[in-house]
């Protein structure tokens, strides 16, 4: 099972294409359900967010999606404001 933020902006966004499907309508129920565990799992990463800022560690694979870097970029820079 992936656990990155994408995909579960994929399956929110399936939710909701199917709760419009005027044909063949999602449960409410289940709709619900689906949005109580997404707002857990929303809620889990911003407490790795603050915890990063408290400690200056890195969030989880949740959070860092490794990027690619274009080719001829041999590195990148991050300046941060705080």
């Amino acid at each position: 099972m992936s656990t990155s933020i994408e995909t579960l902006r994929d399956h929110l966004f399936a939710t909701l294409a199917a709760l419009q499907d005027k044909a063949n309508p999602m449960d409410i129920e289940r709709a619900k359900a689906v949005s109580e565990v997404a707002q857990v799992i929303i809620n889990t990463a911003k407490v790795e967010v603050e915890h990063a800022k408290v400690t200056g560690a890195k969030g989880s694979a949740f959070l860092d999606k490794p990027q690619e870097l274009p080719k001829g970029i041999t590195g990148s820079t991050v300046h941060r404001i705080s």
